[in-house]
C-alpha cells in the first residue's frame, strides 16, 4: 500500500453530511468538457510528480451483461483509437504511456464500458470509481500536484487507501505452465478435441477447439496473462444441447458455425428461444451453466509472463479434478 493516497473529485467536502455523503448540487456524470479535462490534468500532474512515464494496465474489463455506470456503454468501450479492434495490447500487465493512460481514465469517467487499474508497482496508481471519484496513490506527497488540482477547481483529499485497492480473492491460482499443457494434451480424446475458453479481459472471451495438431499453435497465440479454462468438446447433437437448457437460470451457449468460428452468448430463460434459434445452422454446441457449483471445467489456469512468473492476480475456478 502506498503512503500517499488522495481522493480527487469535483465535490466540495463542505457539502458532505455527517456520514461523508455528498449532498451538494454537482452532477455525478462527466461533463465531457472542462471539468473532465481538469481531472485528466490533475492525474497527469500526480504522475509527473511521481516521475512516472508509463503505466501498467491491471485487471482490465469491458462492459458485460450488468452495467452500473450512469452513462450507457459505447461501441468499442471507449478503446477505439487506443487499441486495435481485437483489443490486442489491452490486457493485464500491458504497459502504456501516461497519455494513453489518461485516455483510459477519460473512458472510465464517461462510463464508456472499459475499466482497469493503472499502476506502477510500489510507486503509483490511478483508480476510477463510480460517480466521478478518482483515487491516486504515490510514493511521494506530490505537493505541486495537490496545489494544481485545487487550482483546477477539484478537491484532492488525503485518505488512507483506495477502495479499489486490489485484494487477493479466495480460491486457487493454477499456473498454465508446461506441465499444465501436457496434462491438457493427455486429455484430448483420440482424434477428437477439447474446448478452450480464453478470458483475455474481464467479461470477454475467445473460444478454440484443441486438437493434438493445433494445441501448440493455440497456446502460442493466447493473450498474455489470460485466464484459460478447458472443457469437453462441443456436441454435434444439437437437439440434446437444447434439451440441456435448464428450466430456469442463466446459461452460456457456445456454438461453432459452418465456417468453423466459435461464438458464445449468455442469456436467461427469457432468452432461451432466441438462443436455441442460433443453432439453426450450427455444426456443434454446448451449454455451460452459470450457477456456481453446477459445472466445473476439466482444467483452469492463468498464463504466466514470458519469464515463467505468474504475476496476474486473476483466480481460477474449481475444476472437476479438484
Amino acid at each position: 500500500m502506498l503512503p500517499h493516497v488522495y481522493r480527487i473529485t469535483k465535490y466540495n467536502p463542505a457539502d458532505r453530511d455527517e456520514r461523508g455523503h455528498y449532498v451538494g448540487g454537482e452532477d455525478s456524470i462527466s461533463d465531457h468538457g472542462p471539468v473532465e479535462a481538469a481531472y485528466l490534468e490533475a492525474v497527469a500532474a500526480f504522475a509527473h510528480d511521481t516521475g512516472v512515464e508509463r503505466l501498467d494496465i491491471r485487471e482490465p474489463e469491458v462492459a458485460g451483461l450488468a452495467h452500473f455506470g450512469l452513462e450507457p456503454p459505447v461501441e468499442g468501450y471507449g478503446l477505439a483509437g487506443l487499441f486495435p479492434a481485437d483489443l490486442s495490447g489491452y490486457h493485464d500487465g500491458a504497459q502504456v504511456p501516461v497519455t494513453v493512460g489518461l485516455e483510459l481514465v477519460r473512458a472510465m469517467l464517461r462510463d464508456n464500458g472499459a475499466w482497469c487499474r493503472l499502476e506502477v508497482q510500489d510507486r503509483f496508481f490511478v483508480h476510477v470509481g463510480y460517480d466521478q471519484y478518482v483515487y491516486v496513490g504515490s510514493i511521494v506527497p506530490c505537493e505541486r500536484a495537490q496545489a494544481l488540482t485545487g487550482e483546477l477547481g477539484l478537491f484532492p483529499e488525503r485518505i488512507d487507501a483506495s477502495p479499489y485497492e486490489p485484494e487477493i480473492e479466495p480460491g486457487e491460482q493454477c499456473l498454465a505452465d508446461d506441465d499444465f499443457w501436457a496434462a491438457v494434451s493427455l486429455k484430448i480424446p483420440g482424434e477428437g478435441a477439447l474446448l478452450l475458453q480464453e478470458c483475455y479481459v474481464g467479461n470477454a472471451s475467445r473460444w478454440y477447439r484443441l486438437t493434438f495438431a493445433d494445441i501448440d499453435r493455440v497456446r502460442a497465440g493466447l493473450t498474455p496473462r489470460a485466464r484459460v479454462t478447458v472443457r469437453p468438446d462441443l456436441s454435434s447433437d444439437l437437439d440434446a444441447v437444447v434439451a440441456a437448457f435448464p428450466e430456469e437460470g442463466s446459461i452460456e451457449l457456445v456454438w461453432q458455425d459452418p465456417a468453423g468460428h466459435i461464438a458464445s452468448r449468455i442469456g436467461g430463460e427469457e432468452q432461451f428461444a432466441e438462443l436455441a434459434a442460433l443453432l439453426a445452422h450450427a455444426r456443434a454446441a454446448a451449454v455451460i451453466p452459470l450457477t456456481a457449483g453446477d459445472h466445473h471445467p476439466l482444467f483452469a489456469a492463468v498464463l504466466p509472463d514470458t519469464d515463467g512468473v505468474l504475476r496476474a492476480r486473476w483466480r481460477t475456478e474449481p475444476t472437476s479434478s479438484e
